[in-house]
């Protein structure tokens, strides 16, 4: 053992190549380091950014499990926004929590999230809201009011704050993605995604979901994926969550695919592979087992953007592909973090044409993002190959 960083302890790097049956056919890669941070903190340029964030993100991952165990217990725990989109009280509570645990260290932060405080008060949610924050939130109960609560969730929202169409520094969060997963109970996958953002470059991020499968090393369920510029991309088992949690990180690695036809895609749940230009070239098989010369396997949907995001990071899958649909709209939450995450795993993301997404597109909010033709993000090695084959199947995006 040696010392890297005052006042933190970090073991040796060990390098352990693992195969895991549910991903690529070549090996996956990983390093375990035991530390509070996966990487020592001079190198890491906002790490104290990085460990509020951590915090934030395990805490609200917490909020939500304890609140999908009352789910079905109670019909207030459900409700519909005017989407028709469904939301429960953990949307609310985890943008209120981790507003709140931000603002404390880093309260001149602007925060663009998806909730407003609107829906809340017109549906007599307010006291269940503030509840779940209280039992969560680092201060105590005593310190926190309604009026702090719905302060809270309103200072991530639309009219929140205007950035003057000016480079800025602020935080992106979607407090639940996958909010249909987190209804469906089970298995259903979704995850609290959070990102920091400093003059249109992510610079961090960290993604919770409390279902995701255990990795070989530890059979926990749960993880936390943390990524830092320049550092890499880190997973953990979630805090407090299970009782098999590894204190160890683990450094997530993209896959290692060099063919198209031999890799692994995943898309979103609301679209199908016939829907998108690659279907000119390749057919879709669930499973291995009946591949045939143009087929490729389509890992199983998961619900949310920002899971596809986790499976193209840690190796799982190859390729996420989403195709703009032009009724609806992209938001910059259902993204940012999922970026830098497979960035930093050796991975890429553009949109079709082959630009990286631009997150100061929409200069007064930053809310939107406008990617032509939609989003790919791939391993890196078959990035060219893919764009190039969305290119000559759709001419006009």
């Amino acid at each position: 053992m040696h010392i890297l960083d005052a006042g933190v302890r970090f073991s040796a790097v060990k390098f352990t190549p693992v195969s895991n049956p549910s991903s690529s056919p070549l090996r996956r890669r990983y390093f375990i380091v035991r530390a509070n941070l996966p990487f020592p903190k001079h190198q890491a340029k906002y790490h104290k950014e990085l460990e509020v964030a951590i915090d934030a993100v395990d805490r609200a991952c917490r909020l939500c499990v304890d609140v999908k165990k009352s789910l079905f217990s109670s019909k207030e725990k459900i409700v519909e926004k005017n989407d028709q989109t469904p939301v429960t009280i953990a949307d609310f509570g985890v943008q209120a929590l981790i507003s709140l645990e931000l603002s404390k260290l880093f309260p001149s932060i602007p925060l663009v999230a998806e909730e407003d405080s609107h829906f809340v008060r017109a549906n007599n949610l307010v006291s269940a809201v503030v509840s779940e924050v209280k039992s969560k939130a680092s201060i105590a109960d005593n310190e926190l009011s309604d009026a702090d609560v719905l302060e809270a969730i309103d200072r991530g929202g639309k009219d929140a704050y205007a950035f003057c169409n000016k480079p800025a520094t602020y935080w992106v969060l979607d407090p639940i993605d996958g909010t249909r997963g987190f209804l469906k109970g089970g298995e259903g996958l979704y995850v609290v995604g959070l990102a920091l953002v400093v003059d249109n470059e992510i610079v961090l991020g960290v993604m919770g979901c409390p279902n995701w499968p255990g990795d070989l090393s530890n059979q926990s369920t749960g993880t936390v994926m943390v990524s830092h510029i320049g550092c890499g991309t880190w997973t953990k088992g979630l805090q407090n969550i299970s009782g098999k949690v590894s204190g160890d990180w683990t450094r997530c690695f993209v896959d290692a695919s060099v063919l198209v036809s031999k890799a692994r895609f995943c898309i979103q749940e609301s679209q199908t592979w016939e829907t998108l230009p690659l279907s000119d070239f390749f057919a879709a098989k669930t499973v291995s087992d009946d591949l045939e010369h143009n087929d490729i396997i389509l890992v199983p949907t998961c619900h949310g953007s920002l899971c596809k995001y986790m499976m193209v990071a840690s190796g799982r899958t190859a390729v996420f592909l989403l195709r703009d649909k032009t009724e609806r709209t992209i938001k910059a939450w259902d993204h940012a973090v999922g970026v830098i995450c497979v960035h930093e795993a050796g991975g890429k993301v553009t949109d079709w044409e082959g630009d990286e997404i631009n997150l100061e597109e929409d200069q007064s909010e930053r809310r939107l993002i406008f990617p032509a033709g939609g989003v790919i993000a791939s391993n890196g090695n078959l990035h060219n190959h893919l764009l190039e084959m969305l290119s000559s199947a759709s001419p006009a995006l």
